[in-house]
């Protein structure tokens, strides 16, 4: 009776894990743990074997934070190709608000300025050290081009980030090499990276030299080879910095590890936050050899391997360093996925019964659901407690919810789109997450929409096209296979009007 007596006392006494999380998400009781997010590159919704489509592959690692957090139904990024996404990210703003925010190409200048609140300055202010580790693709420098032999200056440094480890573009663009802080990682003053559109020095070619390919090319990346791949753009010079696709994903694990591993030596009265920006599953895929064959997919699958383990990796630094229980982690992907891509990898042919998207519409590049709705989890060892919600989340929303997170008021100016949503974030009680968001294709002015159960897409298309738009009702029909637009025209009103006073306003968040 006396321990039964007790252990009531105990209950009592005790709050419970998900009051908790709604006195943090409410901001009445003040912590500052540690943040990464882990921002993988055209991973699908089907893509992680948590959610249930995967065949051919798992990803074990991913699938544990899943099983310890939350995993999101209705998590997006918004839009289909990753600068736009990252941009959004980082400003709280979407991207097609300012124009030169496509994808960057290879001398693309920097296109987030100094001076732009981000969610690195946030961060800074609210007392963290901040990097970014991995795939950039959002310009550096200014003028005509940045000074690739030299100094390469504004970049992450210049808007909020303590230190940066970058690939500048894409692994199929050049310049083959990784950026750290100001400059080209192992230059060599005598042999200075150069750019050009046009191949400078009659050097072998993705045309020229096919044969010579480890991969070869299907269209359109045919230019400078590097390691046995050809590429978009030509480059010259940085011979000893060239990357070695194979080595990449270590190369970024090690450098997020150090990144890790200082700030808890030399800052260790001050928390840190770190975007992890992985290329997996981007194109070119090289895995590096342990992972080749892991999979049944081919090289494709053996890249989804090699990001689940880089993120098994990053936590079992965590647990190393006593960081578990002190760090909130965001699980997401920058758009759909994409089979063909540019390059003869055989990620069709091996395909199999795998679905990337898992049950949505298409991927990479379009205005479907299968574009802009991916994987997306939370993590943060005994305060979120494990589940699964359908809220509407978006990577853009993470800037106002952390600043939520670490009490940081924002300026008026600042993350002009970006929710908080830290209640549905953290599985709080009563959590509402998003209404609507806008979903960005990979060109053009059009516009999609997710609102609430609905799933607007505009019509037209091509040139000169005056065909309605397309609404559905993703609670009945989440592969938008039934147009119910005639059946809901106060809906589809609705929507439009909401599309037409977001592009006027400057400005959507509260």
């Amino acid at each position: 009776m006396k321990n039964l007596t007790l252990l009531l006392l105990f209950l009592i006494a005790t709050p419970t894990l998900a009051a908790d999380v709604n006195l943090i998400a409410e901001g009445k009781e003040k912590t500052k743990p540690n943040v990464i997010v882990i921002m993988t590159d055209d991973l699908g919704y089907g893509d992680i074997s948590c959610n249930g489509f995967a065949s051919g592959v798992t990803t074990p690692n991913i699938d544990k934070m899943a099983k310890e957090g939350i995993r999101f139904t209705s998590g997006y990024c918004t839009a289909s190709t990753c600068s736009p996404t990252r941009f959004s990210f980082i400003t709280g703003k979407y991207a097609w608000r300012q124009s030169n925010t496509g994808i960057a190409p290879p001398n693309a200048t920097a296109r987030i300025l100094p001076g732009t609140e981000t969610i690195g300055t946030m961060f800074q202010k609210a007392g963290y050290t901040t990097a970014v580790v991995g795939k950039w693709h959002l310009g550096l420098g200014e003028g005509k081009k940045p000074n690739w032999g030299g100094e390469i200056k504004p970049g992450p440094c210049e808007i909020g980030f303590d230190y940066c480890f970058l690939m500048p573009t894409t692994g199929d663009r050049v310049p083959s090499v990784y950026v750290e802080n100001h400059g080209v990682y192992n230059n060599d003053p005598n042999d200075p990276v150069e750019v050009h559109k046009d191949n400078p020095d009659g050097q072998p070619t993705g045309v020229t030299a096919r044969d010579t390919l480890k991969m070869d090319w299907a269209h359109g990346h045919n230019n400078s080879i590097v390691n046995g791949v050809s590429r978009i753009g030509f480059m010259t010079g940085g011979k000893k910095a060239r990357w070695r696709d194979e080595d990449m994903s270590d190369d970024f694990l090690g450098k997020a590890t150090e990144f890790i591993e200082k700030s808890i030596k030399e800052d260790k009265d001050r928390p840190f936050f770190l975007f992890f920006a992985t290329h997996d599953v981007h194109v070119p895929r090289v895995p590096h050899e342990r992972f080749q064959g892991k999979s049944e997919l081919g090289w494709r699958g053996d890249a989804i391997v090699q990001m689940d383990d880089a993120v098994g990796s990053l936590f079992k630094v965590l647990e190393k360093n006593g960081l578990d229980k002190n760090t909130f982690v965001v699980f997401c992907s920058d758009n759909g996925p994409v089979l063909g891509d540019g390059y003869k990898d055989q990620a069709r042919e091996k395909n199999g019964d795998h679905k990337p998207s898992g049950p949505l519409m298409r991927g990479k590049y379009s205005l479907d659901e299968g574009g802009t709705r991916t994987p997306f989890l939370t993590w943060w060892k005994g305060t979120i407690k494990p589940g699964v919600s359908d809220k509407i989340v978006s990577t853009m929303d993470l800037y106002a919810s952390f600043a939520a997170l670490v009490g940081e008021k924002l300026p008026a100016d600042a993350a002009p789109d970006s929710f908080n949503i830290l209640p549905s974030l953290l599985g709080a009680k009563d959590a509402k997450g998003r209404e609507y968001l806008i979903q960005q294709g990979n060109s053009g002015p059009r516009l999609a929409v997710r609102y609430g159960k609905w799933k607007y897409r505009p019509g037209g298309g091509k040139k000169g096209s005056q065909a309605p738009g397309s609404l559905f009702n993703l609670d009945d029909d989440i592969g938008t296979k039934n147009n119910v637009a005639a059946e809901n025209p106060e809906v589809v009103s609705r929507i439009e009007k909401l599309i037409e006073k977001v592009r006027s306003e400057k400005k959507t968040r509260p």
